[in-house]
């Protein structure tokens, strides 16, 4: 694995611990709703992070390039709290690690897909 990949593969692993903490430090503690139901709705924030966890661990490219889909949710999730919630630097926390993290899968996916010679075959022309 070449340096870069190396990086960029830290990148998205640090980037992924710190969501999964931040998700659960804001929407646990540091919200200003006093629901009953916090644990369950850090969960629902929570739950969709674990499901590329095993893939993530292994390095695998294909798991870094479908875990962008889930970064999306946070992305939207931290540009609609930026614009509408008072919590607005928690929501702009959130933004910059899921950016960073959507920035680590996807040169990480795209580097090591090409060191192991993995893509879509071109078609010839005829």
């Amino acid at each position: 694995m070449s340096p870069k990949t190396l990086f960029f593969r830290r990148l998205a692993l640090t980037s992924y611990v710190l969501l999964l903490a931040w998700v659960s430090l804001w929407h646990l503690w540091l919200t200003e709703d006093t629901l009953n139901s916090a644990w369950f709705l850090t969960l629902l924030w929570v739950i969709p992070l674990l499901l590329p966890l095993k893939g993530l661990i292994q390095g695998k490219p294909y798991t870094h390039a479908w875990a962008n889909f889930i970064i999306m949710f946070y992305l939207l999730h931290g540009f609609t709290a930026i614009y509408t919630s008072s919590e607005w630097f928690y929501a702009l926390i959130e933004l910059v690690i899921a950016s960073s993290m959507f920035v680590g899968c996807s040169f990480f996916a795209r580097l090591r897909g090409r060191e192991l010679g993995l893509g879509l075959k071109k078609l010839k022309e005829s």
